[in-house]
């Protein structure tokens, strides 16, 4: 299987092979493909995961946070619903970082901005809002 060719190069020269599923990604992806290598991680989107499961990532972040090579941060709707402002969502991404910050993961989360920004907003003051909030959030 595809996983299983991309996880024994990785592991051949000890690399994570990150994989990054959107919304369309069922429960077991990552399970199936964490199965076929050791260095098989997942580069996982927060929002997607809320999005295609209408469930929290915090359970599968808890579980597998030694397999995450990195995280995109955005608040999305349940049952493949729209990209949000951050608090407007379902995400819980102030628990997420909280979570991060409890289980001292190393790895690298990154603001994915994707909403359009609200009528009298720009781009760089709904990043500025989503960058407070994260340092609110670890505070």
């Amino acid at each position: 299987m595809f996983y299983a060719r991309i996880g024994e190069y990785a592991a051949k020269r000890k690399l994570w092979a990150g994989y990054h599923a959107h919304a369309q990604a069922h429960l077991t992806f990552w399970s199936e493909a964490f199965s076929q290598s050791p260095y098989n991680g997942a580069n996982i989107d927060i929002g997607h995961y809320v999005a295609g499961t209408s469930q929290s990532p915090i359970p599968f972040i808890e579980k597998n946070h030694a397999r995450i090579t990195s995280m995109h941060l955005k608040d999305r709707e349940f049952n493949n619903g729209d990209n949000t402002p951050w608090g407007q969502g379902d995400t819980p991404v102030k628990e997420v970082l909280q979570l991060m910050k409890k289980q001292h993961d190393t790895f690298p989360a990154t603001i994915e901005f994707e909403y359009n920004p609200p009528q009298g907003s720009t781009v760089m003051a709904e990043l500025a809002k989503c960058v407070r909030s994260a340092k609110d959030a670890l505070a």
